[in-house]
């Protein structure tokens, strides 16, 4: 069995049955990565997405995000966070109805290839590895970083000999010399580099236009029928993100993740320093889901067809990426944050009685956010009490912001 036939019998069948099986109303199945901690494990673990969303989140763990598509083609899992773009990419240009909705996390210190110290390969010796024995989990980001790894170092990836492995079992199997090179990320990662040397550092592959970033996604259907829940789940992530933005949250969170990840603090902290968790804002900019990510899943798809890994790319990718939860999740997430530091004083109380007056613990900037959004809070009736689910609803569906 080829590259392409491994890569297109993982998702053809499974494309077929998206939409077949959904969640029902009270629970939805999300898919995640172990060894792979990530702040929104922090809500994850306190219970917060269950709380916020109204109905039971379950969590199923996965090894790589070729198998998240198959599972969300199948109806298993509803939403999947953390997927690298280019299973993402095979999965849609192969038929299958996904779209992005936000961007999980940039990582391209956490994403490589590994070559077995006594080869004694480096970057200036790179096209030796012709002919070796690769260990790669297809049609993932390690596959196209692999991929453009080659490429970039003119080896002739039809001379070596390239096997299908998870990170985990590729860690195993360059440990034991079965392989001469692995490629993987996270904890996987790690423990390659206790047995062989990276060819390029993560700013190297940037300089080189290889990007490396996951995103959470969902099936398009289901997506549509169920926005606000999405938006109210991508909200969640984003205050955990935003919080754990804050070194002071650090000591209260870094516990919690290092369990639920699989792993020891000092393994989660290495692996933390090495990702970025953009903004709502950035997110929604230019460079991300603006239109950079749609271009960047372009130049993927097009690099899978010249590698013979997938038949063909979509024109565009366009309609693979839907900012409407995100954008309206936004709202909510920075009038929360703005919020946040006076929550505690019970300043909301008394928010009738002084026309909401903004004491100064609020930022200047929020506190001209809030006066431009003052025919939506008026709308609201955001003096009320604060419920933040409710309160977030109100401020979307019934003022025109």
């Amino acid at each position: 069995m080829n590259i392409k036939t491994k890569l297109l019998g993982t998702v053809a069948g499974g494309a077929l049955l998206a939409g077949a099986c959904m969640a029902n109303a009270e629970e939805i199945t999300v898919g995640y990565f172990l060894e792979w901690p990530m702040p929104f494990q922090y809500a994850k673990v306190k219970g917060t997405y269950d709380e916020e969303l109204g109905v039971t989140v379950n969590w199923v763990s996965f090894g790589a995000g070729t198998a998240m598509s198959a599972a969300m083609a199948s109806g298993d899992v509803q939403l999947s966070v953390s997927q690298g773009v280019p299973p993402f990419v095979v999965a849609t240009s192969a038929g299958q109805d996904l779209q992005i909705l936000d961007v999980a996390v940039s990582y391209s210190e956490n994403d490589n290839c590994v070559v077995r110290s006594e080869l004694e390969i480096d970057k200036e010796s790179a096209d030796e590895l012709a002919g070796k024995k690769v260990a790669v989990p297809l049609g993932t980001a390690a596959h196209y970083n692999f991929l453009n790894q080659m490429n970039h170092f003119g080896v002739d990836i039809g001379t070596m000999e390239v096997v299908d492995m998870e990170p985990a079992d590729g860690a195993a199997a360059i440990s034991q010399g079965v392989v001469d090179m692995a490629c993987g990320w996270g904890g996987a990662l790690r423990r390659m580099q206790e047995h062989g040397n990276i060819l390029l550092t993560g700013a190297e592959k940037e300089e080189l236009g290889i990007l490396v970033f996951d995103v959470t996604s969902g099936p398009a259907g289901w997506v549509a029928e169920n926005s606000e829940l999405v938006s109210a789940f991508l909200r969640v992530t984003a205050e955990a993100n935003a919080m754990w933005a804050d070194e002071a949250n650090h000591a209260e969170m870094l516990p919690v993740i290092a369990k639920d990840a699989g792993m020891d603090e000092d393994a989660t902290v290495a692996t933390m320093a090495t990702f970025v968790f953009p903004t709502v804002e950035d997110q929604l900019s230019a460079k991300w889901l603006g239109g950079g990510a749609q271009s960047f899943m372009k130049g993927v798809a097009d690099v899978f067809v010249d590698a013979g890994s997938i038949d063909g790319a979509l024109d565009s990718y366009e309609s693979a990426v839907n900012i409407g939860p995100l954008s309206a999740a936004s709202g909510s997430w920075t009038l929360w944050n703005c919020l946040r530091p006076v929550w505690a004083g019970g300043w909301h109380r008394h928010a009738v009685r002084h026309r909401w007056g903004l004491p100064n613990r609020i930022g200047s900037s929020c506190r001209n956010w809030i006066s431009t959004q003052s025919r939506c809070v008026s709308a609201c009736r955001m003096a009320a009490p604060f419920r933040r689910s409710r309160m977030w609803a109100c401020t979307l569906k019934r003022a025109s912001c």
